[in-house]
């Protein structure tokens, strides 16, 4: 193996992945901009859904805490 050989692979490689980039569909900003919102939305929704769920467990095994505690003392 001579070294020009790993030179042509290392060549043929880089210009195969800039091939497939030019196939590449990118997202615009418009786009990006609208999945980020989503995301962030999504993600303030879901955290404010886990504390709500959060809150009601507490809630309900206070509650039945106490409800034993009255029962038997």
């Amino acid at each position: 193996m001579t070294t020009i050989e790993p030179q042509r692979k290392k060549q043929s490689f880089f210009r195969e992945v800039i091939n497939e980039l030019k196939k590449v569909t990118w997202t615009t900003r418009e786009e990006l901009l609208m999945s980020t919102k989503a995301v962030i939305i999504a993600t303030f929704a879901f955290g404010l859904l886990i504390y709500v769920c959060d809150l009601v467990i507490r809630g309900s095994v206070t509650g039945f805490g106490v409800l034993v505690r009255m029962i038997f003392g």
